[in-house]
């Protein structure tokens, strides 16, 4: 059964009224039309109300929607001859991160992106988004693969940030995080980065370092959860509504930060209510930076990326 945030609960009602007045219409052969008509006008003004409205908490919650489409849904809708590879050559595979091959509008490229799970048994195999440090070795040698190839790399962000247990911590969760960082920036392939739900900490900017960052415009960027934030700042996770408030963590303040290049509009109700139309804005964003990025050489695309993240934060007071 779909998931209904709190403010999404008036648009579902009216709906679900069209929805029984075009049953009624139909078993009973009566016209209903214009009662049917005069529903969807006042769904589509509730709509367009409520979401020009969101607060940062409630599009954090969009963000982290259960039917809001993953990684490997745009993958489906975007591009052709996919292949997954596997396997950080290390004796580890993380589910929590995809990687493959594929055609962008006929442009073979490479696809990252974290994956999360549908239901409890996904959600264990794929561990809720967060990549443990085998996940971004994975995504780092096929990042290589991409530069030996002058292949161009997507990477879809979608995580609560990387994996905390011991064994992420065993393993070198840190260092492989820092390394990805540090291997991103010296890239000579054209790196396009979007944040399709949640851009969590590390564990989002371990593929994050790219010549283009996009946001989804129900999507949030940030070093910590608002519900972290909160329990830090004030003891209470309930205050999550608060910190995200504070964080300034959606698209739009990212956008006027410099964090992020481009907002890409949902439709009205959010990604998961169209996933269609969200798909072709994205794509459409994706190939226009594509396009720009494919014109520059291999020392150009470093030094862009270099500048984009060097030009980042403002000193206030005196120097």
């Amino acid at each position: 059964m779909d998931v209904v945030l709190d403010f999404e609960r008036p648009i579902v009602q009216l709906r679900t009224r069209i929805a029984q007045l075009r049953d009624l219409e139909a078993a009973n052969g009566v016209d209903l039309s214009a009662s049917i008509e005069q529903l969807e006008h006042q769904s589509r003004k509730l709509e367009q109300r409520i979401f020009s409205r969101l607060s940062p908490w409630q599009r954090t919650l969009l963000s982290r929607h259960a039917s809001r489409p993953y990684t490997l849904d745009y993958v489906d809708t975007l591009f052709e001859e996919w292949t997954e590879l596997h396997g950080d050559r290390a004796g580890h595979d993380d589910q929590a991160l995809v990687c493959g091959m594929a055609r962008f509008r006929g442009t073979p490229v490479v696809v990252i992106g974290h994956q999360k799970g549908r239901n409890t048994k996904e959600n264990i195999r794929r561990n809720f988004g967060m990549a443990r440090p085998d996940g971004y070795r994975k995504a780092l040698r096929i990042m290589n693969l991409a530069e030996r190839f002058g292949m161009p790399i997507l990477t879809f962000i979608d995580t609560p940030g990387a994996y905390p247990g011991i064994d992420a911590e065993e393993r070198g969760q840190a260092e492989a995080i820092a390394k990805n960082i540090l291997e991103m920036a010296r890239l000579t392939v054209p790196v396009i980065a979007t944040v399709i739900g949640e851009g969590g900490s590390g564990g989002a900017l371990a593929i994050g370092v790219a010549n283009r960052v996009l946001m989804l415009e129900n999507s949030v960027y940030s070093v910590i959860s608002p519900e972290g934030c909160a329990a830090i700042l004030w003891r209470d996770r309930a205050e999550g509504p608060r910190a995200a408030e504070a964080l300034r963590i959606t698209a739009r303040d990212c956008a006027e930060l410099g964090v992020v290049d481009e907002v890409v509009s949902e439709p009205y109700g959010g990604a998961h209510r169209h996933p269609e139309e969200m798909a072709n804005a994205l794509g459409d964003a994706l190939a226009k930076h594509l396009d720009e990025l494919m014109a520059l050489d291999a020392g150009q695309l470093r030094e862009d990326r270099y500048a984009r993240f060097r030009v980042m934060g403002k000193l206030t007071g005196d120097a």
